[in-house]
């Protein structure tokens, strides 16, 4: 255990040191210093803090745990990826730099009106507030409880109080680092710590593969992971799935390009680049990084599937895991004690760099919309920062205190996917439509997201709306709202259109020269993931099945593995 704390402080001080000494003259005094890191990001910087804030322990802990369940097919949430990150350099990042601003709400407001942008605005704090950092929280205290036995080293004997006590130092720990660094602090420290979580995510997959194959090395263990289970190493979900193959094409696709496209807490980052060129590099470097997601965000998943499904002998009983335990369980159990410290310290990076980059988001959010624009139209800059600052604390305290209320959700990735669906979906429909109507006037987005306020909750959560969509698959359903969004608010711009054209204005903010070989990389980025989906569709995995033609996994009702559960629990007995 002692190894393990001493990994841990090593590795945190050194990343703390480090920033430091790479932000400590930075100007934390004025909006765009403190903001957007003074908009002078280099594609590294970017590419490092676009992957690490992706990277928390909701996808770490969440996507692993869909692995568990369901199979490769959930790599969909990082191959898709790269596609829409391909969209945002080549199509979003020229249009939100041209206009210099700070904020997605901040370009609406240009594009729209000023009450569109305070309502969403209004709709990104909230989301955040109660959605985002209490699960960035929860899925944080919950990885790092189940990997670093932390009821023994603190003495707290209830597994509530783990909960609160992981979820409060997470949520401190974040909330030094956001409110007081500002956003190029947060960035460098992303940085290094995406350093550090590519390494330790290879390793957890390598000592995994060698625990599959009983100590006869990692690639015995691929071979035997690959015959044991060969329907799971499917790319295309099947109709009953929980990501059908046909759901890229509607809901996942709309909900990916609102996540690496407009969502404010994921392109920060690239609105503080020093140039297009250093935008588009960075963006287009994470879409190459994001090609390796499925070895450290789904195979563990699958890992923990063949050594845990059936179930393990503990104390005498047979106890079997949950899916958001998954991940947790196979990193205490198959990585060396010296580097489980390590990883510790690279997870609570992670985990503080997407809880960070919300709590930065939030504060931009409120003091560039609502304090400068409505609440001390007159004040100065350090009251602008300070204004972000004291909201930010706010913020920071109502997801602590709403974070261990999450406890009990049977799948924490696809909470937060529905959950997100609320606001990405009407948010992502008013922005590309005011980018490709030119004649698209604000009442339209107006009735745009009224639309998609009422029609999305009420499917979700009223009796009547959810019978209506019972049958139908929700990513589906979130499309179909999606184009419904969509349709109104063209039919408003058929009837009423503005009277002139819409003219983007360039603020010359920074130098907007297009990377040159940008158009070539995306291009050769969105051929290799058409042949990752090609060589995993057609391999056995895709036939292994011949009686099941919808894809369906049979996670409990396999046969074989209840006559392993029945053997395990004589065993037990």
């Amino acid at each position: 255990m002692n190894s393990i704390i001493t990994s841990f402080l090593i590795f945190t001080g050194l990343v703390g040191l480090v920033t430091w000494l790479m932000t400590r003259k930075d100007d934390h005094n004025s909006s765009d210093g403190y903001f957007l890191g003074g908009r002078s990001l280099t594609f590294p910087f970017i590419a490092g803090s676009l992957l690490l804030t992706n990277l928390s322990t909701e996808q770490l802990v969440g996507l692993n745990g869909a692995a568990y369940e369901h199979g490769l097919h959930v790599m969909v949430w990082e191959v898709f990826a790269v596609i829409t990150l391909v969209v945002m350099a080549l199509f979003f990042l020229p249009k939100f730099l041209r206009s210099g601003i700070a904020t997605v709400p901040q370009y609406l407001g240009v594009r729209y009106d000023a009450k569109v942008r305070m309502v969403v605005d209004m709709i990104f704090l909230v989301a955040y507030a109660v959605i985002l950092l209490p699960i960035v929280l929860y899925s944080g205290a919950k990885g790092l409880s189940a990997m670093l036995d932390v009821q023994a080293l603190t003495g707290i004997n209830s597994e509530a109080g783990v909960l609160w006590f992981m979820v409060i130092l997470i949520g401190v720990l974040g909330s030094i680092y956001a409110l007081f660094g500002g956003l190029r602090t947060v960035a460098v420290s992303d940085t290094l710590n995406g350093a550090g979580l590519l390494i330790g995510g290879f390793m957890i997959v390598y000592f995994g593969l060698k625990a599959v194959g009983d100590g006869s090395g990692a690639i015995a263990g691929w071979n035997t992971l690959m015959e044991a289970d060969p329907e799971r190493f499917n790319s295309i979900g099947g109709q009953k799935d929980n990501v059908p193959f046909s759901t890229i094409f509607t809901g996942v696709a709309v909900i990916n390009l609102f996540y690496w496209c407009t969502n404010q807490q994921i392109i920060q980052r690239t609105l503080g680049a020093s140039s297009l060129q250093e935008g588009q590099k960075g963006v287009l470097l994470t879409g190459a990084l994001k090609l390796l997601g499925p070895m450290y965000l789904v195979i563990p998943g699958m890992i923990a599937f063949h050594l845990y499904a059936n179930g393990s002998i503990v104390d005498g009983e047979l106890t079997f895991i949950g899916n958001d335990e998954a991940y947790g369980t196979l990193v205490r159990d198959v990585l060396p004690k010296p580097l489980t410290g390590f990883f510790a310290a690279v997870m609570v990076g992670a985990i503080l760099s997407s809880f960070n980059s919300a709590l930065n988001s939030t504060c931009t959010l409120f003091s560039l919309g609502f304090y400068k624009n409505v609440i001390n139209k007159n004040a100065d800059e350090k009251k602008v920062v300070k204004s972000g600052k004291w909201f930010g604390l706010f913020i920071a305290i109502t997801s602590i205190i709403i974070a261990p209320l999450l406890a009990g959700q049977d799948s924490l990735f696809d909470y937060l996917q529905k959950m997100n669906g609320i606001y990405f979906i009407p948010l992502f429909a008013i922005v590309l439509v005011g980018m490709l109507s030119k004649r698209t006037p604000a009442i339209a987005a107006k009735v745009g997201l009224a639309i998609g306020f009422t029609i999305i909750p009420f499917c979700y959560f009223v009796p009547f709306g959810k019978a209506l969509v019972a049958d139908m698959n929700s990513f589906h359903f979130l499309g179909i709202a999606f184009a419904i969004i969509v349709g109104v608010m063209l039919l408003i711009r058929f009837i009423k259109p503005r009277s002139t054209d819409f003219i983007q204005e360039d603020v010359k903010a920074v130098d907007m020269t297009p990377w040159k070989h940008g158009k070539k990389v995306g291009a050769l980025l969105c051929i290799i993931v058409v042949a990752i989906y090609a060589v995993f569709a057609n391999s056995a995995a895709f036939t292994a099945d011949h009686n099941n033609p919808d894809g369906k996994l049979k996670f409990d009702a396999d046969q074989q593995a209840q006559k392993e559960r029945e053997a395990l629990k004589k065993a037990a007995k």
